[in-house]
């Protein structure tokens, strides 16, 4: 049974709740000398919370807490008010309506790039303002970036905070592991490259919808993220900019000495990047495109973040009938999928099949990295629209779309297998007819 809604907290009317989380709850409540409405976070451990986490909640809070009045800038919420009692321990903050920058962080929800690195440099101006008043965030995520307008932002959730002369600094083990820097993960000194890295690792799932590092376990995610060298972002979304790939990793570079050294560098790089991106106009929407796809048998089993995160990093091409769209002996490590038209395969000139909508071709590239010569050539019998895939890319792909393309490409060669044997078959039987009737 929900809890019931306090109707004043302190000298607040409490209007409704806005949200509920593990540890506390988020109220709209009116300010009346103010005269404005005002969002009130309530950290409330529950009763079965053990002596340590209570503890470590209230060091937490606390941390916020000292930061009242503390921080004024356009692109940090402001907090206004802080009490702590018996019964709870509550922040008065800004009220922000848009939501966080986590509804844009998956392969269906992505935002224009450009839309994306004004909101990137706007955060970049505000942390290094926070840097400069002796305070490191230490937690930047999407869930802690704010919405306010078309590309406007506020950095919200300070308690993780690293606070310069304060008694309640870093707090160890506060803070999401996939946005933390090898520094933050390994207990070392924490300086404000560590927030340059979280903003480079949010940037990097808010431009592909996935995160640079994804582990089974908290184990594997820390290796990973202290050893592993992360894929460009364009490796996962078709378009990207060598530009923002060379921003990206060397905003998450594992060596500080390799990572921006200043805000100030790393902002001015975001800026030019903005100014020089552009999203070229598309014929058919992505939407669209979206429901050709999961119209396709081929397609039947994928779930839609899948679908989407497939078609983030898939070329589109029309082909004109008699196009050949590949060339027997040439190389290549992409993979096609017709969806509209016919198309015909042939080895030295003798045609061996004919490729109806919603088949696949050069799906061999996916599953051998030798990247040999084309051993078919394929031509477009009527005008069609295919769709590539690097195979490079789909063997960085998640886990759930890799495992969805292995059955799928499974399905499809024993389907080929299948109808080669019927036909051998039916052969066999033509040629034994007539020695029947003999």
């Amino acid at each position: 049974m929900a809890a019931a809604i306090p109707h004043q907290i302190g000298k607040y009317r409490i209007l409704r709740e806005l949200g509920r989380g593990a540890t506390s709850t988020v109220y709209l409540a009116e300010d009346a000398f103010h005269r404005r409405e005002v969002a009130i976070k309530v950290v409330q451990p529950g009763p079965e919370t053990d002596t340590e986490l209570q503890r470590r909640y209230r060091r937490v809070f606390m941390n916020e807490a000292s930061l009242a009045g503390r921080l004024s800038h356009p692109h940090i919420v402001s907090i206004y008010d802080a009490a702590t009692d018996d019964e709870r321990s509550y922040l008065v903050m800004e009220r922000v309506d848009g939501g966080t920058l986590e509804q844009y962080a998956t392969a269906d929800a992505l935002l224009p790039p450009s839309r994306l690195m004004e909101m990137m440099f706007k955060a970049s101006v505000a942390l290094d303002y926070a840097h400069r008043q002796g305070v490191i965030h230490c937690d930047i995520k999407p869930a802690n970036i704010l919405l306010t307008g078309d590309t406007d932002i506020k950095i919200s959730d300070f308690g993780a905070a690293f606070v310069g002369a304060a008694d309640h600094t870093f707090l160890q083990g506060v803070g999401s592991p996939a946005y933390m820097s090898p520094e933050q993960i390994q207990d070392r000194q924490v300086t404000h490259q560590t927030d340059i890295y979280s903003l480079g690792v949010v940037m990097y799932q808010l431009l592909t919808g996935r995160l640079p590092f994804l582990g089974s376990s908290r184990g594997s995610l820390v290796y990973q993220i202290a050893n592993i060298e992360a894929v460009p972002p364009s490796t996962h979304r078709r378009g990207l900019t060598p530009e923002l790939d060379r921003i990206v990793l060397k905003a998450i570079a594992k060596s500080p000495d390799v990572r921006y050294r200043t805000w100030a560098e790393f902002s001015r790089d975001v800026a030019h990047a903005f100014r020089h991106l552009s999203v070229p106009t598309e014929e058919v929407s992505d939407t669209e495109r979206f429901t050709m796809l999961r119209a396709l048998e081929l397609f039947r089993d994928f779930r839609d973040v899948e679908l989407w995160e497939m078609l983030r990093v898939a070329r589109w091409h029309r082909h004109p009938a008699g196009t050949q769209i590949l060339r027997e002996g040439e190389e290549g490590d992409s993979l096609f999928v017709l969806t509209a038209g016919e198309a015909k395969v042939s080895r030295s000139g003798q045609v061996l099949d004919v490729l109806q909508t919603g088949q696949c071709f050069g799906e061999i590239a996916y599953f051998d990295e030798s990247r040999g010569p084309r051993t078919t050539t394929i031509t477009s019998s009527t005008d069609s629209t295919a769709v590539e895939l690097e195979a490079n890319a789909m063997r960085h792909a998640s886990e759930a779309l890799q495992m969805q393309l292995n059955r799928a490409f499974i399905r499809v060669l024993l389907g080929r297998i299948d109808a080669r044997e019927s036909r051998m078959t039916s052969t066999d039987m033509e040629q034994r007819l007539p020695e029947a009737g003999a």
